[in-house]
């Protein structure tokens, strides 16, 4: 499943995340310092360093945020989250060949391992601030490519090859991170997904037993699948 989930920062927040990144003083470094081994020879960006204030700040922020989104959690049902990391693609560093990511990946803060069910790009540029820089995700169907409005989100499966394609102009500015599930199989959490989505639209309806029930259903399942 690949969901696009809209404005997950505010305008307020937007505004001052992109403050950080566009400072002239913001510590970014090879972004080949966090790519596993299949990752290293195919990633040519620059990363915000996870050390520093500028990306802690930026990380609790971006946390914050999911944390407050109701459609994020009923579609990832999060158990862990990876820190939130941030990167930049400029035609000096512009990016990032088709691969998979890491199944697990170890998160420093605060310092636990994390099996990436789900991919999370939160973009922080504009599209019309940069030429090039898809998320292109390859599907059996065929490709698809993903240029979203600033503060948007792309949630995909951990499994699925994907790329950043060449930045030619501009800075593309986003986050990144990976979500450990509490429903580890993809099927399972779609169909959580859509039943939880039916759910919201009969409530806007009224109140019936039936709802009830279904309600109970979508627990019981959740009850039966979830490892919390």
């Amino acid at each position: 499943m690949l969901l696009h989930l809209q404005g997950i920062l505010t305008a307020d927040e937007l505004r001052a995340a992109r403050a950080v990144l566009l400072d002239a003083q913001a510590p970014w470094i090879d972004g080949r310092s966090s790519a596993g081994d299949q990752a290293v020879a195919r990633k040519n960006n620059e990363q915000l360093a996870q050390d520093s204030d500028a990306c802690r700040g930026l990380q609790a922020l971006v946390l914050a945020a999911l944390g407050r989104d109701p459609l994020f959690f009923s579609a990832a049902l999060p158990r862990r989250i990876f820190n939130p990391l941030f990167n930049r693609y400029t035609p000096h560093a512009s990016h990032y060949g088709a691969h998979v990511d890491n199944a697990v990946v170890h998160s420093r803060e605060p310092g636990q391992w994390v099996r990436t069910d789900l991919s999370c790009t939160l973009f922080l540029a504009e599209p019309h601030e940069y030429e090039g820089g898809e998320l292109l995700v390859h599907e059996p169907q065929g490709e698809r490519r993903f240029k979203l409005p600033a503060g948007d989100l792309l949630l995909y499966p951990g499994t699925t090859l994907h790329e950043v394609t060449p930045v030619t102009r501009g800075a593309r500015l986003a986050s990144f991170f990976w979500i450990e599930s509490m429903v580890r199989g993809g099927e399972k959490r779609q169909l959580l997904f859509e039943m939880d989505m039916a759910l919201l639209k009969l409530r806007q309806r009224g109140e019936d037993p039936a709802l009830v029930q279904l309600t109970g259903t979508y627990h019981n399942l959740l009850r039966l699948w979830a490892t919390p």
